[in-house]
């Protein structure tokens, strides 16, 4: 059975980019599981890179780091839903991909092993209509799932202020078909916004 995790990077709640995730998750069917955790309801403390002091192993996670691992391991497929912040993720969302380097290097966890199994998937908004501006959101995505496993693709929303997704509707009709199998271009496995 899929079992969805949608990550909510945004600092504003009820968000452009979340709307536009919640329109496409309305399409799965109802026996997929579907979970959605905001990332500023569970700060993660700074990343610390202890890979190469001592043994190089992390200890097991606790509170807000254990909640975030197991969700990420109990997902068939996760969700990154992020605005685009200085054409990247935003900070949240950043700081959660680097705790996948911890969670690679927790024992028991065999995280690298169980993440090959998962897609992942992106969806965000810009605030610009050139669409190459989401590029290096995408790119930071796309790459750290094939490090992983398998890259489901990047749904791409023009808005601006509070609601504009709401009058694109080009991307509103992406989003119906976004996880439905073979609805993603053959070549970049994007459905992005066009102008």
């Amino acid at each position: 059975m899929r079992s969805f995790l949608f990550l909510l990077g945004s600092s504003r709640r009820d968000g452009n980019t979340e709307t536009l995730a919640r329109h496409a998750a309305a399409t799965l069917a109802p026996d997929v599981r579907q979970r959605w955790l905001r990332l500023d309801d569970h700060p993660l403390p700074p990343f610390q890179d202890i890979r190469h002091t001592g043994d190089g192993v992390y200890p097991v996670p606790e509170g807000a780091e254990k909640l975030l691992a197991e969700a990420t391991l109990d997902a068939t497929d996760l969700v990154i839903v992020s605005p685009l912040y200085w054409y990247s993720v935003s900070a949240t969302t950043k700081l959660y991909l680097d705790y996948w380097s911890a969670w690679m290097r927790v024992p028991g966890y065999d995280f690298k092993a169980r993440m090959a199994g998962k897609t992942v998937w992106a969806v965000t908004t810009i605030s610009e209509e050139d669409e190459s501006v989401a590029d290096p959101l995408v790119g930071t995505l796309r790459l750290s799932a094939e490090y992983f496993g398998s890259w489901g693709g990047a749904l791409v929303g023009y808005a601006n202020r509070p609601g504009d997704i709401l009058r694109d509707t080009g991307a509103l009709e992406r989003a119906a078909a976004f996880f439905s199998p073979g609805a993603r271009s053959a070549d970049t496995g994007s459905s992005s916004y066009r102008p």
